[in-house]
């Protein structure tokens, strides 16, 4: 039987005791077009990260106020994430790095495809960039730092010169981390593909040279970020380096929150990640940073936990697991079930019960047959096949159907005989008269509205 979130079986990931999680969001994720953080917001969000608790992160040290929000960060004296830096293949960065204090481990850009070596960079040769890239990690290694090699858009390089290169690269520094860096999005999770784009093989052929620490670096230019990521995951790297909700340049980088997401609810052996508070982290960079989050944005968007069509509302109120892939309460999320053109009369049941318990002060059970869930139902489609409506029915529209269905037993139901009309049920607000809305008519009216039938008893003769 799987009808419950815990009866599902986990994936067994083959090193999954050994993955570890870094950032890049104050780093690569500033690079976004349009991005500006401030001191104040890198700090948040490395508070953010240290709640769920990323070992690590990286961030740029070139000017001053990059080096005070380092500073600041290490001040917390926090176990993790830890603080790193980032340079490129020159001792002059690698020097920028070390005037911080407190950083332990920078990365080093190595870019490596022709096209960078050659077009961006201005090299004559491959042994010329080779020199730089070495020259510059054992000046790293050399002064007590630990090294991420960044080997810079693997998928479009070429393999007879990346592979001796890594090589030389631990020989220098044996437990410098290897970063398979998918720059544009070109790498394939598929396990027969081979170099430069098949992650897979890449990431065996390192592990098969020695390479103790790989780290994967996955662009989503394709959307494959978080496939590509996962890929090289289960088949031996150890780190995946991401961003909180993706952003970076162009089409961003594999999601921070999606990756762990996966880990936690689908993979053995991820309990030390907590997720609580990403729902108010998106909110956070939405509100402070200026990003859009996208309403069906996968675990952190308004609508992941919304339901509103018929089939999905009715499976939802009978149990949750039936259409949520995880609890809401996971990621710090709320379930929200709403009323649209696609809704059926279930969703309608339960909303009325609730506003009915929020007018009457009172908890009241209604029935999916009751006429008045019709009708209301039936004029809200109405609504919708006039086009009269391109939103949901809010909660406080839902109380004013109610009251009209139910409060002031207006009859609705036209489908209905005279004798089911006779057999309503009491208006509940007449025996509570002090639970009226505020707006309702004087109680002499509703009783007069009421009025007896002729050969009711107490009527007078």
């Amino acid at each position: 039987m799987m009808r419950r979130y815990e009866e599902m079986p986990k994936i067994k990931l083959p090193h999954a005791k050994d993955i570890k999680i870094s950032d890049t969001t104050i780093r690569d994720g500033c690079q976004m077009p349009g991005i500006v953080m401030k001191k104040s917001h890198k700090l948040k969000i490395f508070e953010y990260l240290h709640d769920m608790g990323v070992e690590k992160l990286e961030t740029f040290v070139y000017n001053d106020r990059d080096k005070e929000a380092c500073r600041a960060m290490l001040d917390y004296s926090y176990e993790y994430p830890e603080v790193t830096g980032w340079a490129r293949a020159n001792p002059a960065d690698i020097d920028e790095v070390l005037k911080v204090g407190g950083i332990r481990e920078t990365g080093i850009l190595m870019s490596i495809s022709d096209s960078h070596i050659f077009d961006k960079m201005g090299l004559k040769s491959y042994e010329e960039a080779e020199e730089k890239y070495l020259n510059a990690l054992q000046y790293a290694v050399d002064h007590g730092l630990k090294t991420r090699c960044h080997i810079e858009d693997t998928s479009r390089a070429n393999y007879a010169f990346v592979y001796p290169f890594i090589k030389k690269c631990i020989e220098i520094d044996p437990h410098t981390i290897i970063r398979v860096c998918d720059t544009l999005g070109y790498g394939v999770p598929f396990p027969e593909e081979p170099e430069p784009y098949g992650i897979p093989i890449v990431v065996k052929k390192l592990k098969e040279m020695g390479v103790k620490h790989i780290e994967m670096h996955i662009h989503d230019d394709y959307g494959l970020g978080v496939a590509n990521t996962l890929a090289g995951l289960w088949y031996g790297a150890d780190w995946a380096n991401l961003t909180f909700l993706g952003i970076g340049e162009r089409a961003g980088n594999s999601e921070l929150e999606k990756v762990l997401a996966f880990l936690i609810t689908r993979v053995e052996g991820f309990d030390k990640y907590d997720l609580r508070k990403v729902t108010e982290f998106a909110q956070y960079m939405e509100d402070e940073i200026g990003l859009r989050v996208p309403r069906n944005k996968a675990i952190v968007g308004k609508n992941i936990f919304s339901h509103e069509s018929g089939i999905h509302t009715a499976g939802i109120i009978k149990n949750p697991f039936t259409y949520e892939p995880f609890p809401p309460e996971l990621v710090g999320g709320k379930r929200n079930l709403m009323i649209g053109q696609t809704s059926g009369t279930e969703i309608v049941r339960l909303k009325a019960e609730e506003a009915l318990a929020e007018l009457l002060g009172i908890k009241v059970q209604v029935e999916k047959s009751d006429p008045r869930v019709k009708a209301i139902h039936k004029e809200i489609q109405r609504m919708y096949d006039a086009e009269e409506r391109r939103s949901s029915v809010s909660d406080e529209e839902m109380k004013d159907y109610v009251r009209k269905y139910f409060l002031y037993n207006v009859d609705g139901c036209d489908e209905d005989s005279q004798d089911k009309r006779t057999k309503k049920a009491p208006n509940p607000a007449l025996l509570n008269p002090e639970f009226l809305p505020l707006d309702a008519p004087p109680i002499d009216t509703l009783k007069a509205m009421k009025k007896p039938a002729k050969d009711e008893p107490g009527q007078d003769k």
